[in-house]
C-alpha cells in the first residue's frame, strides 16, 4: 500500500487513537487531531517523523482551517480525512434541554461539516481522497433515550450521502461508518446523562442502564474496526455505509426490513394522494 496522509479527529482516546495507531502501523503520516493536544503526546512521541499532533476543537470558529492549513505545510497533502470527533447524549427528548440538543449538534454535525468544508479545496485539487464519517448504528435507527445523538448521526448521514454525489467526479471517496457497541470510551467520559423525569423511566430507563453498564463490555475491537475501514477504503467500489459489528448488522437489516414491510402495508394509501 502506497503511503497516505490520514486526518484524523478525535485521535486522543477511543475511535480515533485506533485509527491513527493503524495508520501509523501501515507506515502512513498521521494529523492527530484533539482539543487538548497534551493527550496526543504519548501517540507522537512513538513516531515523531509520522505524526502531527494538532490542537482541534471543531466547534470553534475557525479551528478547522488552522488546523487543516498545518497538515498541508508539514505534509503536503490529506488521502484520509476521518471525522471522528463526537459524543453522546442519554435522555428523553423532554429530558434535554435546546441547550444540550443545540452542543450537541454543534460537535457530531457541525464540527464534521467544517473540517470536510476545510478539506475539500485540497482534496479536490489533487484530485483524490476519502472523507469517512462515523456515524453509528444510531444514525440509521433510534430508541428511547438516545433521540439527541441520533439526530445528529442521522444529520451527518444526510449530509454524507449528498456529498458522495458531488464529490464522485472528483475522485474522492465517501464512506460513512456505523459502528455498533465498541470498546471506546463512548460510554464513560463521552457520554452525557440527563436529569431523569420519573415519567420515562419505563422507556428511557432500559437505555440509561444500559449506557452506564457496558463500558469496558462492548464486543466490538476498535483495531479491527479500524482495518476494516481501511478494507473498504482499498475496495475498487467501496460502500457508502459500513455496519461494524454483529449487533450493527443485524439491528440495521431488521430496522430495514421492518421499514419496507411499512412501505408495501401503506403504499396503496401513500399512491392514492395524487391529483
Amino acid at each position: 500500500m502506497s503511503e497516505q496522509v490520514w486526518f484524523i479527529t478525535g485521535a486522543s482516546s477511543g475511535f480515533g487513537e485506533a485509527f491513527a495507531r493503524y495508520a501509523i502501523g501501515q507506515g502512513h503520516r498521521v494529523v492527530a487531531a484533539a482539543r487538548s493536544i497534551d493527550k496526543l503526546a504519548a501517540l507522537a512521541a512513538e513516531a515523531p517523523g509520522q505524526v502531527l499532533a494538532q490542537p482541534l476543537d471543531v466547534t470553534k470558529a475557525g479551528d478547522a482551517e488552522v488546523a487543516v492549513g498545518a497538515a498541508l505545510d508539514r505534509f503536503g497533502r490529506i488521502d484520509v480525512l476521518v471525522n471522528n470527533a463526537g459524543y453522546g447524549v442519554v435522555g428523553a427528548v423532554e429530558e434535554t434541554p435546546m441547550s444540550e440538543l443545540r452542543a450537541q449538534m454543534e460537535t457530531n454535525f457541525f464540527g464534521a461539516v467544517a473540517v470536510t468544508q476545510a478539506a475539500l479545496p485540497a482534496l479536490r485539487a489533487q484530485g483524490s481522497g476519502a472523507i469517512v464519517n462515523i456515524s453509528s448504528l444510531g444514525g440509521q435507527l433510534s430508541m428511547p433515550g438516545f433521540g439527541a445523538y441520533s439526530a445528529s448521526k442521522f444529520a451527518l448521514e444526510g449530509m454524507s450521502e449528498a456529498l458522495a454525489g458531488e464529490l464522485a467526479p472528483f475522485g474522492i471517496k465517501v464512506l460513512i461508518v456505523e459502528p455498533g457497541a465498541f470498546r471506546t470510551n463512548l460510554a464513560s467520559g463521552a457520554m452525557r446523562h440527563m436529569p431523569a423525569n420519573p415519567a420515562y423511566a419505563e422507556t428511557v430507563g432500559p437505555t440509561r442502564e444500559f449506557a452506564h453498564s457496558m463500558h469496558d463490555t462492548q464486543p466490538g475491537d476498535p483495531a479491527k474496526a479500524a482495518r476494516a475501514i481501511a478494507k473498504a477504503l482499498a475496495a475498487d467500489v467501496t460502500p457508502l455505509r459500513l455496519q461494524l459489528g454483529a449487533d450493527a448488522v443485524d439491528m440495521v437489516r431488521g430496522h430495514a426490513e421492518r421499514l419496507l414491510a411499512e412501505l408495501e402495508a401503506w403504499a396503496p394509501v401513500a399512491v392514492e394522494t395524487t391529483f
